[in-house]
């Protein structure tokens, strides 16, 4: 398959296109070879490059500048994905999106199913979701991929802000009232990598294993002790960070569906960290 990775030199699109390029011709695009809020530009390089798939990888990612700048949010992840989306309808494109557990509320005591209604909380939630509407309202042909946490060897990220703290000996107050499931962009994309080639088009959840959820403190104890850091974390409620988006609670994402439609199983949250910071 011919296919284009936009959002290229972002935290999955990196380790995404080596992966992906083990099967297919890859067509990875900065922002720079295409910006997808520009609807003129997405008709034109798709149209010339004529690819089989899409795999959206661009999207805003500031959670907390969203609140009060929610133009750009709504411009990257509802407009630029309605672009994408219209183009792919055209050109007869299947379309590969990657979205987000912000688009639940977490309010909930289990993890979420694909299927589950979402019900975002800030705007960064809300215009994910957007994005997700035009995908699965104008597309037929399509993969919508929910993941979550993601942390990898480029671009900021939780593990590697950890990290950085801890070497300067800074005190490490993590949020213990937050659960999710990290997710190492490796796995990430090797899960893709799996599912676009069934044709077993529809919406999925992709992250980690932790047996049903871990909070952020738990995360941060576990990269010190497995980087052999001896640092304590100190467990504080999310009520006591100044933060401008206020987040799910529990946004823990059931990942069964994918597997039985791809047969793969994603590793325990402590094999990817340990394989993670082992090439860090």
């Amino acid at each position: 398959m011919k296919i284009v990775v936009t959002g290229y030199y972002g935290l999955l699109s990196l380790d995404l296109v080596p992966i992906v390029q083990e099967a297919h011709e890859v067509i990875p695009l900065s922002i720079a070879d295409l910006d997808i809020t520009r609807k003129e530009g997405v008709f034109k390089t798709l149209e010339t490059l004529q690819p089989e798939l899409v795999i959206n990888c661009a999207g805003y990612s500031a959670v907390d500048l969203a609140e009060s700048n929610w133009q750009s949010a709504f411009q990257v992840n509802a407009l630029g994905v309605h672009h994408l989306a219209l183009a792919c309808q055209k050109y007869e494109i299947i379309l590969c999106h990657i979205s987000t557990d912000y688009v639940f509320d977490g309010r909930t005591d289990r993890p979420y199913q694909p299927w589950d209604q979402p019900n975002p909380l800030n705007v960064y939630g809300l215009s994910k979701r957007a994005g997700d509407f035009f995908v699965q309202s104008l597309l037929q042909r399509y993969y919508l991929i929910r993941t979550s946490s993601l942390y990898g060897k480029q671009g900021p990220n939780f593990v590697r802000a950890i990290l950085g703290r801890a070497e300067k000996g800074e005190p490490l107050e993590i949020v213990c009232d937050q659960v999710m499931s990290p997710t190492w962009t490796v796995n990430l994309a090797r899960g893709i990598s799996r599912l676009i080639e069934t044709g077993n088009f529809g919406d999925y959840h992709l992250t980690d294993q932790t047996d049903g959820g871990i909070s952020w403190a738990e995360f941060g104890q576990a990269i010190l002790k497995t980087r052999g850091i001896d640092l304590d974390v100190l467990p504080i409620s999310w009520r006591q960070f100044n933060r401008a988006a206020l987040r799910p609670a529990y946004s823990v994402l059931d990942t069964g569906y994918l597997t039985l439609a791809t047969g793969y199983q994603p590793p325990p949250y402590q094999e990817a960290l340990a394989q993670f910071l082992e090439d860090y």
